[in-house]
């Protein structure tokens, strides 16, 4: 009785794997045929990076945060950049369309050194770099790590200093060897995107998402499972590396805009911004009164000024 109990659920486990697997790769076809590239492929030393470009003028370099894509940044900031800009907007590694560097997670280091190479075969050789949230830490490591390769900074709601809070249990599982076997395919194959637009939407608070921004999004694409896994180890490992990279913010002598939100409880403006505009000399700090960890949608013309006033501190405008 017990060997049969063993083959009975043998075959129920590996039916479920089988069914986890055909419904997470369909899932997956789905999302990318509903949101396909939006702009061109760079070869980056072998890797493949997702480049969108804009507008005519001084270069500006756009960083999505943790979980997103260019397509956070084509929403708004991007369009409203291209009236005076070249705006350049890049996928990070392992999400949106962009390939991985690596199984492990791609640091911040190696990250800002595969979008400032991925900009200068654009042509941008010296752009303003704009990150926000996760990828306002990889717009500060371009600037101490590469900083011949830009002219200027702005980080919108930026991680940039160690915290206490624990790793998000999510994150915890998905980058865990376990996780990533077991949880992140039933995440893909059974998970619908309507909960994860949810989540997106709290990431708005205090504000709303504007109208059409998920559709425009496509929460799906976060759902695919290298992503999935891309995302929770670039996560679980961002302690440590701002951990090694905030000594070093003194170094930076290009322009820099610092925005924060005063409602944002997703990155303190205490334990972020403020002390990253004490350390970076000649670092302006712009408080956003009430708004939350979104400035580039709910803040728009804040944020356009602040890069306005990067370029015309650069010497570009």
């Amino acid at each position: 009785m017990a060997v049969k109990l063993i083959i009975v659920l043998a075959v129920l486990l590996g039916g479920l794997a089988l069914v986890t697997q055909y419904r997470a790769a369909r899932n997956e076809a789905r999302a990318e045929a509903a949101y396909p590239l939006e702009g061109q492929m760079l070869d980056v030393d072998g890797t493949s990076v997702h480049a969108v470009v804009m507008g005519d003028g001084p270069d500006v370099v756009l960083i999505h945060g943790s979980s997103g894509s260019t397509r956070d940044m084509t929403f708004a900031l991007a369009p409203a950049l291209a009236q005076n800009y070249r705006v350049i907007v890049l996928d990070r590694p392992g999400l949106g369309w962009t390939t991985r560097l690596n199984s492990d997670g791609a640091s911040i280091t190696e990250q800002a050194a595969l979008l400032s190479a991925a900009a200068a075969q654009l042509g941008a050789d010296s752009p303003i770099v704009v990150g926000q949230s996760y990828g306002g830490a990889v717009a500060l490591a371009w600037a101490v790590n590469h900083s011949d390769q830009l002219s200027a900074l702005v980080t919108l709601a930026a991680a940039s200093h160690p915290w206490n809070t624990p790793l998000d249990t999510l994150y915890r599982v998905n980058s865990s060897t376990l996780g990533s076997i077991l949880a992140v395919p039933l995440i893909t194959a059974f998970v619908s995107p309507d909960r994860v637009e949810s989540a997106v939407n709290g990431v708005f608070t205090p504000q709303n998402a504007p109208d059409g921004y998920s559709d425009h999004f496509g929460p799906s694409m976060t759902l695919r499972r290298h992503s999935l896994r891309e995302n929770a180890l670039q996560r679980a490992n961002l302690l440590d590396e701002i951990r090694a990279l905030s000594p070093l913010y003194p170094q930076i002598t290009i322009p820099t805009e610092v925005l924060h939100g005063t409602a944002d409880d997703t990155v303190s403006l205490k334990i972020h911004s403020e002390p990253l505009a004490q350390r970076v000399p000649g670092a302006v700090l712009t408080r956003l009164a009430g708004i939350g960890h979104m400035p580039h949608h709910v803040a728009l013309p804040d944020v356009t000024a602040a890069i306005d006033r990067a370029a015309s501190r650069a010497g570009l405008r």
